[in-house]
């Protein structure tokens, strides 16, 4: 009897040891799933609000950027129009000489013209008075060696 009390015992505490260790698996596993939960309500929300901060820095960043960028394009814009206007500026100049030039080279043309013309009426009118002097007197020659 006594065998039987002491296995009768053993096994209850061996019933009773798995019901404890089956007891500790539980609860160990109630409050893993209770620390899951809690860090599920903590830290998720306070990861999401991280990644949404980050985000909204990101795009502010990119709007500044995107700025700075306008405001280059709109600096490089007024330069090229400024140096644009220069360089129309200079093309008209440059024409505009060029033109003057043009008119005082035909001016000067047309003066050598004139005086080429003017020759010519001389050298005729030198003409016309030899033919007359050798009408009027043919023993009279000019000497061609002779300068006024």
């Amino acid at each position: 009897m006594l065998r039987y009390l002491s296995l009768n015992a053993l096994c209850r505490a061996a019933s009773l040891r798995e019901e404890i260790d089956m007891t500790a698996l539980i609860i160990v596993i109630v409050v893993v799933v209770v620390i899951l939960v809690l860090l599920a309500i903590f830290v998720l929300p306070r990861m999401r609000q991280r990644r949404a901060e980050k985000q909204r820095l990101e795009t502010e960043r990119n709007q500044e950027q995107a700025r700075d960028h306008l405001v280059g394009a709109r600096e490089s814009g007024a330069r090229a129009q400024a140096e644009r206007a220069a360089a129309q500026e200079q093309m008209a100049r440059a024409e505009r000489e060029r033109a003057e030039a043009e008119l005082q080279a035909s001016e000067r043309e047309r003066e050598a013209r004139e005086r080429l013309s003017a020759a010519d009426e001389h050298g005729s009118e030198a003409a016309q008075l030899r033919d007359k002097a050798a009408d009027l007197d043919p023993r009279l020659r000019e000497d061609p060696n002779r300068t006024q």
